[in-house]
């Protein structure tokens, strides 16, 4: 590893403990994460509070830190389990408590008096005052509302010179004000504030009635969702002499502006996505660590052009919902929202578990035949592998392998693999 500065954290999402061993290796200098109850990530998330002690080993063997997300807005009947929660935290060793409960704050400083304290996103922290406000409350880190544009977090890191600044670089963008949605309540009793959003600003919706008219004379459209046949959600969508509203935001990919960022004085680069798999996690990490290293070594502007266009090759072929700059650079609602989904380039299709002998061991998760073109995903970079030979159940040579197994495949590729490796083809 080269000797440089480090210009700027770069933080990754860890849904569980297999996607924060994978976001630590592609290249994340910390990773955040937390239990179901209190995460605001309460049907994705299969944490445990053993898997926070031993992610926290995992973490600090690698000199990387974790952060603990605690960040709902809690009613009287969550007070006591946080607290039981603090407690379990005081015994391990973390490096930060992601929050936005002024309740669930003073709770913290209380039981974990040494632990710093980041601001979450949902406190909605928009302007220097704010800012000011938070960090006389004891808050060492402000993760900034996705609303701020870069000429404000100048602003607010010229009146706030001390303060840590995050700012969230790459993944979903919420269509309410920094996450605060009541849709999800409203349409499938769902609380977005408490983690159990549904997402129904991401489903498809079928036009079923434009007959009727509002007291403006515009029309009124009855929505019905095309996700659940068992559950049909209706919505009135009201049209006024602007238009008509829709939901569905692109996802922000902020990764040809991180110099913009860092010089603005941003702390910390963070991604979203603790539902995303590991593919996704791993080849987003890797992307946005080539760019801080280019940028950590001072590499000609040329050269990190072309690590940056490079980069967003492998970003763009991946999943998405189209992408945007979000309001880096004030508001662009004609750019931020998309009705449709952009399919990846590459299908992710197995996971390397370990080696016997010539074989890797892979856990296969799409289809994989034995004359496909592969390429295997390793954070230093990608490789073309071939398979030579492929064993499926009880050993048996077979030509093709499956996903959905309880049970691994044996391949023996033209190169062994180390383990963690991803692969993927066209």
């Amino acid at each position: 590893m080269k000797n440089f500065k480090k210009v700027a954290e770069l933080l990754a999402p860890a849904g569980s403990l297999e996607k924060l061993k994978y976001a630590l290796a592609f290249g994340a200098d910390a990773v955040y994460c937390g239990i179901p109850d209190f995460s605001l990530r309460a049907r994705i998330n299969t944490f445990t509070e053993k898997d926070i002690e031993q992610a926290s080993k995992i973490a600090h063997r690698q000199s990387k830190k974790i952060y603990i997300t605690l960040n709902i807005y809690a009613h009287n009947q969550h007070l006591e389990k946080v607290k039981r929660h603090l407690k379990f935290l005081q015994k391990i060793k973390i490096d930060g408590i992601i929050l936005s409960d002024p309740g669930i704050l003073d709770l913290v400083k209380k039981y974990l008096p040494e632990v710093d304290i980041h601001l979450s996103t949902q406190a909605n922290a928009t302007n220097w005052r704010a800012v000011r406000f938070w960090s006389k409350q004891g808050i060492k880190r402000i993760i900034l509302a996705r609303e701020v544009a870069l000429s404000e977090i100048k602003e607010i890191r010229k009146n706030n010179p001390k303060i840590e600044l995050e700012y969230f670089v790459h993944g979903a963008m919420c269509m309410s004000y920094s996450g605060r949605c009541i849709l999800s309540k409203w349409m499938t009793d769902r609380s977005a504030n408490l983690g159990d959003c549904s997402q129904p600003c991401r489903w498809l919706y079928n036009l079923k009635n434009k007959s009727n008219k509002n007291k403006n004379g515009g029309n009124i459209f009855l929505l019905e969702n095309l996700e659940d046949d068992e559950k049909k959600y209706q919505l009135a969508i009201e049209e006024d002499s602007h238009g008509t509203y829709f939901f569905n935001s692109k996802d922000l990919n902020l990764i040809e502006h991180l110099k913009d960022l860092i010089e603005a004085g941003v702390d910390s680069l963070k991604i979203e996505g603790r539902a995303k798999s590991v593919y996704y996690l791993s080849v987003v990490v890797r992307a946005y660590r080539k760019v801080i290293e280019a940028l950590e070594n001072k590499l000609p502007p040329k050269n990190i052009n072309h690590i940056i266009n490079e980069q967003k090759k492998e970003l763009d072929g991946l999943t998405s919902r189209g992408y945007t700059k979000g309001f880096l650079f004030g508001k662009e609602p004609e750019h931020n929202f998309k009705n449709e989904n952009r399919k990846g380039n590459y299908i992710f299709v197995g996971e390397v578990k370990g080696a016997a002998g010539k074989m890797n061991i892979v856990k296969v998760h799409n289809e994989l035949k034995i004359n496909d073109n592969l390429e295997v995903i390793v954070p230093t970079g990608n490789q073309k592998i071939k398979i030579k030979k492929l064993l499926g159940h009880n050993y048996q040579e077979v030509r093709e392998a499956h996903g959905g197994h309880k049970y691994n495949y044996f391949f023996e590729f033209d190169k062994v693999l180390k383990k963690n490796a991803l692969i993927r083809k066209k």
